[in-house]
């Protein structure tokens, strides 16, 4: 378990992720939201030890956190303007956008179906570390059907020895998940309510609610 409380301490412990990353290991870090577990989102082994670390399957494929909106053009392709405009508003923080994967990308999320969500945390040890990293493939971290971890000593009794570096930043918010626009279709839409409201992204784009559908639209 390493401290990342302290900006002017935790040099050695982002050091140690960021060496586990790059060996293909898996890193707990804290987010704005609830903990995550990462891997390096272009080694698909690792992106697989990670869903066989949750005893997740490759259809649920995790999101992928970025360090900055300048990496979105790097990953995903046809961004709309709309979307563009989201992000420019939301991140870091909450929200979380889902776009035409980059075809030239050699990663293995899982079954993406060509598409990517994609993240910028609102929380610096987890921004530091994704700085030296890039883009983490990075999901909750939990065994599925268990609890999101607020602490770091709760992923460590979910994920115990599958994870090779755990970095502590204390008491994570929890409580609220980003909020997912899928920006795949003609229109944007919202497919997880959280802690963006649908009120506040309309004051930036139109995007349809959880159970909206468009004038005209049967589907």
């Amino acid at each position: 378990m390493h401290d990342v409380t302290d900006e002017n301490s935790w040099g050695p412990a982002i050091d140690e992720a960021v060496n586990t990353i790059s060996r293909g290991g898996l890193v707990v870090l804290p987010t704005d939201t609830v903990y995550g577990i990462g891997a390096d989102a272009f080694d698909a082994d690792a992106v697989a030890a990670l869903l066989a670390a949750k005893g997740r399957g490759r259809q649920m494929p995790p999101p992928v956190l970025v360090p900055d909106t300048r990496t979105l053009d790097g990953l995903a392709v046809d961004v709309p303007a709309s979307a563009r405009a989201l992000v420019e508003a939301f991140w870091p923080g909450g929200f979380t956008i889902i776009l035409r994967s980059q075809p030239s990308l050699q990663w293995d999320l899982g079954e993406t179906h060509g598409t990517v969500a994609l993240r910028m945390p609102d929380h610096p040890a987890a921004l530091a570390l994704l700085r030296r990293t890039g883009p983490l493939a990075v999901s909750s971290a939990n065994r599925t059907g268990g609890p999101a971890a607020t602490e770091a000593a709760e992923a460590v009794d979910q994920l115990g020895d599958a994870v090779g570096c755990y970095l502590d930043g204390g008491t994570a918010p929890g409580g609220v998940a980003s909020t997912i626009v899928d920006a795949t279709g003609p229109e944007l839409r919202v497919v997880r309510q959280g802690a963006v409201t649908l009120a506040a992204l309309r004051e930036i784009a139109p995007v349809l609610g959880l159970d909206e559908t468009s004038e005209g639209n049967p589907g």
